[in-house]
């Protein structure tokens, strides 16, 4: 079972009364429900919708452990400083490692299922765990299952919640009361206006930022490469089917397991002639 130590994330404890009803007054999760060792994911958007930190939730007896990643900590705890008011809660960096495992089910007890995908694995929050591999094994494991993270791929306030798969990946509960971004994250969803995903392809000698063409048409942008692999935000309804091209490079699709049947259908005018 592999075990590495994610030295790229941080942890910010908020701890109070007024916690739980805090956050979940602006994130993306519920919260309110969010039992002690239970973990959610879910992220902060902007008011119209976009991603600026995606992160993890994990319930404590008197308040709430948000794992995020290290460059963002700080902007987090500023934007949540900021919203607070007079919610009786504090907000705080905390000193807690966090460590995930996968492909084997690891022993009983510090360890929580990762909410996003049974084959995402698991993590673990402080305890001094031994690891057997490391941060880039893991992100290797992130990028075959095609599993986009908002800030480390560089998808921060540019791709709005369903554009980078949140609502596949448990991130957005939608039949929580309001939060920040809401309106267009329901609007999206129950209308059936969502257009782009970022999902992996298979391509040689990519580079973040390049543009991916179905034919001659625009399809879509890479925004992280790991050797052949690469996470796009590219067009439902032109990708499906046609030669795709990212640089001049020939690329491949490669819808993974979690994207529903039929979110690909391509329309008539966009199949390259």
């Amino acid at each position: 079972m592999p075990v590495a130590s994610l030295s790229h994330r941080a942890v910010l404890r908020v701890h109070g009364p007024d916690a739980r009803a805090f956050l979940n007054g602006l994130l993306t999760q519920e919260v309110e429900g969010l039992a002690a060792g239970e973990l959610r994911y879910g992220a902060f958007l902007t008011p119209q919708g976009r991603v600026l930190y995606d992160l993890f939730l994990l319930g404590e007896d008197e308040g709430v452990l948000i794992d995020v990643d290290a460059s963002v900590s700080e902007a987090l705890w500023a934007k949540l400083k900021l919203h607070r008011l007079r919610a009786k809660c504090t907000i705080e960096q905390a000193d807690v490692a966090v460590f995930a495992a996968w492909s084997e089910p690891p022993p009983a007890g510090v360890w929580i299922a990762d909410p996003r995908l049974s084959s995402a694995g698991w993590r673990a929050y402080g305890p001094a765990l031994q690891p057997s591999a490391t941060a880039e094994d893991y992100e290797a494991h992130r990028f075959a299952l095609g599993l986009p993270d908002a800030v480390r791929d560089a998808l921060a306030d540019k791709a709005y919640a369903t554009e980078a798969d949140l609502d596949l990946l448990n991130g957005v509960d939608f039949r929580k009361g309001c939060f920040v971004g809401q309106e267009t994250t329901s609007r999206m969803k129950r209308r059936g206006g969502i257009r782009s995903r970022v999902l992996p392809l298979e391509v040689e000698g990519a580079a973040a930022g390049d543009e991916v063409l179905a034919g001659e048409l625009r399809a879509g942008e890479t925004f992280a490469v790991r050797g052949r692999r690469a996470l796009a935000l590219v067009r439902l309804d032109r990708v499906a089917g046609v030669p795709l091209t990212i640089g001049g490079r020939p690329a491949r699709l490669e819808p993974p397991t979690w994207l529903p049947a039929g979110s690909l259908v391509a329309k008539p005018e966009d199949i390259p002639a």
